[in-house]
């Protein structure tokens, strides 16, 4: 398998790419007010949230371009809090410079409290993004909950502990290729299971489960029937559910947090085919090409940092050294 990295400003390398010849797009881009990274023009550190949200839009208007009409955006964002003296990043709990680390948030320019916001108020900056997209013509399918297991401890009092993120599905048309047995689930009770067996594993009225005809209260059970995706299969797995408990990793070659790969495998299953084009506008260490490559797509990125192309090319040849091709232009 094979994969190219561009190394430049995204949205003038994506130009360079002809309409419809990306199947899948898994991506995680700069957050915004976390880190300068030092290069001029990059992404997340816009004045406001606003500026930000523009950016990202016209961004993914260029993913949509390139997108095959029955292909589909995993879009992964974190939010901010703002503070009187800069965008306060929801910390991760990755190590080195990342989210977490002094170093990042140090860098990171005094922007001052955004207009329209208080200090404290939580930006809503990934469904802020989600919506604009939405207006600029994706489909917005789904919010799906990314639940971190060991997140960063947080010294705050007034509030929880932040533990997860957002990942959005976003697709170009109405219908789109998607696998869903792919990424299906272990069921929580075996097929046939009694109402009794059922309920003790935690379902309730109202959802329709699988069973002999018999009801409980409100609840109607049916025997095959009803919506497939609350159904247990006969070989006991189920559609899989919105809330993905992913644990954070580090990967050693990078000096900045990057997303685990148990959470692009999801996405690369379901929406895309072997040999089918995987791409990923910021590629950063090269998460998303590695898993892509592992799985038999095919991988295209940009990435704004030479150092980091670099980190990523290395990543993913020692991942298949007999296998993996990687070209940087």
């Amino acid at each position: 398998m094979k994969a190219t990295i561009l190394v430049g400003d995204v949205l003038t390398r994506i130009k360079e790419i002809p309409d419809q010849t990306v199947q899948c797009v898994v991506t995680s881009p700069p957050y915004w007010g976390l880190r300068d990274y030092g290069h001029d023009g990059q992404l997340g550190l816009e004045p406001t949230p606003e500026a930000y949200v523009e950016n990202m839009v016209a961004v993914f208007r260029e993913v949509r371009r390139i997108l095959k009409d029955d292909g589909v955006l995993w879009l992964n964002l974190g939010d901010s809090y703002a503070r009187g003296t800069k965008a306060d990043r929801q910390q991760s709990s990755n190590p080195g410079v990342g989210s977490n680390s002094p170093e990042a948030q140090n860098s990171v320019p005094r922007i001052g409290t955004p207009e329209g916001l208080k200090t404290k108020d939580l930006v809503g900056i990934p469904w802020r993004v989600a919506f604009a997209l939405q207006a600029d013509g994706w489909w917005l399918r789904q919010d799906i909950i990314w639940h971190k297991p060991n997140p960063m401890p947080e010294s705050v009092t007034d509030r929880c502990t932040k533990a997860h993120e957002y990942i959005f599905l976003l697709s170009k048309s109405q219908s789109y290729y998607y696998h869903s047995t792919a990424i299906d689930e272990p069921a929580m009770t075996a097929p046939g299971a009694t109402w009794e067996e059922r309920k003790a594993a935690g379902a309730v009225a109202g959802n329709v489960v699988v069973g002999d005809g018999y009801r409980n209260g409100t609840q109607r059970v049916v025997h095959g029937k009803g919506v497939t995706s609350n159904l247990t299969r006969q070989d006991g797995r189920r559609n899989r559910r919105s809330v993905w408990t992913i644990p954070t990793r580090p990967f050693r070659g990078a000096h900045f947090a990057v997303m685990p790969e148990a959470l692009c495998e999801p996405p690369i299953l379901a929406t895309s085919k072997e040999n089918d084009l995987v791409f990923d506008p910021f590629t950063g260490s090269g998460t998303v090409a590695t898993v892509a490559l592992r799985h038999g797509r095919n991988y295209l990125g940009i990435e704004l940092n030479p150092d980091y192309t670099q980190i990523a090319a290395n990543r993913i040849s020692d991942d298949q050294p007999m296998l993996n091709e990687t070209e940087i232009a």
